[in-house]
């Protein structure tokens, strides 16, 4: 993963497009009818049920709208949360509250679907020792905030783009002219641009395993799309060597079958590309 720096980085970019998308010039409606010396108050209102995720994100953009804008925060990230709950107030400028109305219900909505989906894997490869991680699949222009809610559901982040680690798969491999080759082109060009990434590298089968096998320096190996039986024998033959993940279209309901078969990770992209948004509103008071 990226670093704390580079995490804050992308918040904050994702908050200033997202106000330049949204508000523009100004908010019309609201300078058009509420003076500006108008004081207001409002609370998040929870519709639905899941994990919550997105408070300390909407903490950040009310403080980029309006620093003097108080919040009193109920529910942190990461609660689990039922209709009726109230996760927080916020109070102060009425024209501030609603020009950063829609991108605090708009990131919270999608941050705690993403964080419930996740939840449910993790609890449901509780008391294994499989860890599921998200991918890059996902919303162009937010991934950040994706990740950020994986990892408040309890999952793991995957690498967080195509700079901050080395994913070596089938189309890679071909085109490099097979495993080896493109395992040791890498290696040879990491240590020539003094970059220090782990290496992944995709087997489509146990004779791929095989062969990554024979070669030094990759940290893990993604089992994928394999059946239960061949991912046992995977584990079997990579034994310790490296570290394990299983990918290729595992759902909630085969994920604890793969777990079983002693894998490091499972990843899936459906964490963060296929969920519906949680009901939360945002209500004057």
């Amino acid at each position: 993963m990226i670093s704390k720096e580079q995490f804050e980085k992308e918040i904050d970019l994702i908050i200033e497009n997202a106000l330049r998308e949204d508000v523009g010039e100004g908010d019309h409606s609201s300078l058009a009818c509420i003076p500006k010396e108008a004081i207001g108050k409002a609370k998040l209102l929870v519709k639905d049920k899941g994990i919550l995720a997105g408070v300390d994100f909407a903490l950040q953009v009310f403080d980029k709208v309006d620093p003097e804008l108080k919040v009193e925060v109920l529910l942190k990230d990461g609660k689990t949360i039922q209709r009726g709950d109230v996760a927080f107030f916020v109070e102060g400028s009425s024209q501030s509250i609603l020009k950063a109305e829609r991108l605090v219900l708009n990131a919270m909505q999608r941050m705690s679907a993403i964080a419930t989906k996740t939840n449910t894997f993790v609890q449901k490869l509780e008391g294994t020792n499989t860890k599921i991680l998200d991918t890059r699949k996902t919303t162009p222009g937010i991934r950040a905030l994706e990740k950020w809610a994986v990892k408040i559901g309890g999952g793991e982040n995957h690498r967080f783009a195509l700079y901050d680690m080395i994913m070596l798969k089938d189309n890679h491999i071909d085109f490099a002219g097979g495993i080896s080759k493109a395992i040791n082109k890498t290696k040879d060009y990491l240590k020539s641009n003094k970059l220090d990434l782990k290496i992944i590298v995709e087997a489509r089968n146990l004779k791929e395993i095989k062969e990554i096998l024979e070669n030094e320096g990759v940290h893990r190996i993604l089992i994928d799309n394999f059946n239960y039986e061949d991912t046992r024998s995977a584990v079997k033959l990579i034994n310790g060597k490296c570290q394990t993940e299983s990918s290729g279209g595992i759902t909630l309901d085969t994920a604890r079958k793969y777990a079983e078969c002693g894998v490091d990770y499972i990843s899936s992209g459906a964490l963060t590309h296929s969920v519906y948004n949680l009901d939360l509103s945002l209500k004057a008071i």
